[in-house]
């Protein structure tokens, strides 16, 4: 397992000179480019500026873990879902350039007066599709459990089965609702064969059992990011240093 951050809210306001400086300083090995953040990995970039951002990453200690996007694929209205599968595209062909493995999307909820059997099976077509266009490009889609009623485990679960392409996986995000229907060893056996990026909050909440997490992940031989998805703070290095070393006794503990 490699400790990351993502740069919502910690890092929301370093541009990519400081996020490599300082991520390099406190020993944290990757980091989640949330998209409208101060770093500016932005679709907007020319093809110059996105190998200036790719090597600049590739010169340092630091690796991108991946894009973070807020593209979700819910909507009832046929053009804001098809603006935010044509939206997503655009982005995996940002992460290709700037050398990042994979890109976090998520569904965003339930519409009401709407059968949850065809949201599901929408948002599976769409991640079906974006999953594939990134599969030619070597870019995974990495889909967030989050939203109403689709961060419960087993509507979640339900829209991973309704998608189709291999190359669509589960960002597990740590929530409360991860236990809202089981116990989280349960929640998390059924996504344990998808997972490929976790996010993580405050590590000393209490009501989280992160310790237990942490050991499913590491009993499966999970090699990829956990990232520290925290708020922001006066001393945003002390705070790293501090959840770097929490990470590390909660991992061998």
């Amino acid at each position: 397992m490699k400790l990351g951050i993502v740069t919502y809210l910690i890092a929301q306001d370093w541009n990519v000179d400081t996020i490599i400086k300082n991520l390099s300083e406190v020993g944290i090995e990757g980091v989640e480019l949330r998209t409208s953040h101060a770093h500016g990995v932005e679709v907007s970039l020319s093809a110059d500026e996105r190998r200036a951002v790719r090597k600049k990453f590739e010169a340092s200690k630091v690796e991108i873990a991946g894009l973070g996007s807020a593209f979700d694929y819910h909507s009832p209205d046929p053009e804001a879902l098809k603006k935010s599968i044509e939206g997503t595209k655009e982005y995996i062909k940002l992460a290709a350039d700037v050398g990042a493995p994979g890109v976090k999307v998520r569904p965003n909820g339930l519409p009401a007066g709407i059968p949850v059997e065809k949201t599901v099976a929408q948002i599976g077509r769409a991640l079906t599709e974006v999953g594939e266009f990134g599969k030619t490009l070597g870019v995974e889609i990495r889909v967030e459990v989050h939203g109403g009623g689709t961060s419960r485990i087993p509507v979640f679960h339900q829209i991973m089965q309704a998608t189709e392409s291999e190359n669509v996986f589960a960002c597990w995000n740590s929530n409360d609702s991860d236990m809202a229907d089981m116990p989280l060893a349960q929640a998390y056996g059924l996504l344990r064969d998808r997972i490929r990026l976790v996010h993580m909050r405050d590590l000393y909440l209490e009501n989280y059992p992160f310790r237990e997490l942490l050991r499913l992940l590491a009993a499966d031989g999970y090699g990829g990011y956990c990232l520290a998805e925290i708020g922001g703070s006066s001393d945003p290095l002390r705070v790293l240093r501090y959840y770097k070393a929490l990470f590390e006794a909660y991992r061998f503990a």
